[in-house]
């Protein structure tokens, strides 16, 4: 089949075509990204393509089995890592409510975005020894023992590189106006 030949045919059975793909996929949008994918087989395949055949019976076999294809692979997807919103998670508790939207206000949330840029900026400021461990207590939430013992320090040795840093922070933030 030549391309002015293509082109012709689906002049003539394109809409044909279209509609089938809407009807099996039930969706618009689903049915012309269907369409489009069942015409592109097509056009690769249109040298093979005979035109006493009935072209537009392959087309629509083309279109059922383009859809169960993708219809197995979303299957097994699902099976692999099933879908469930994020919506559904936030009620069922699975997803904490984040801090930065505790404010509805849209400027709150701004503000407090940048205030705790500021605050981990100072924090990445500090020197290693006293950044390690308010790493370690905030972020990783570790206990003073836990990270006197993971970096093999006593634990009066952890709580003045803890005392330190936060006076350190307290310096640095109130330098700068921190109001937080």
């Amino acid at each position: 089949m030549t391309e002015h030949e293509f082109n012709q045919w689906i002049i003539g059975c394109g809409k044909d075509i279209l509609c089938f793909c809407r009807m099996t996929t039930g969706d618009k949008t689903e049915g012309d990204e269907l369409y489009q994918d069942t015409m592109l087989k097509l056009w690769e395949k249109r040298e093979k393509l005979n035109t006493e055949q009935n072209i537009k019976s392959y087309a629509l076999s083309v279109a059922i089995n383009t859809w169960k294809n993708r219809r197995r692979k979303f299957a097994w997807r699902r099976r692999l890592a099933p879908f469930i919103s994020f919506e559904e998670r936030m009620e069922h508790g699975e997803i904490p409510e984040p801090v930065e939207n505790s404010g509805h206000n849209p400027e709150t949330q701004v503000l407090r975005g940048e205030m705790i840029q500021i605050v981990r900026k100072a924090v990445c400021e500090l020197p290693g020894k006293y950044r390690t461990v308010i790493h370690l207590y905030y972020s990783a939430d570790m206990k003073i023992h836990e990270i006197a013992e993971c970096l093999s320090l006593s634990e009066s040795t952890v709580k003045s590189r803890m005392r330190k840093a936060k006076k350190l922070l307290k310096n640095k933030l109130e330098a700068m106006e921190y109001d937080g």
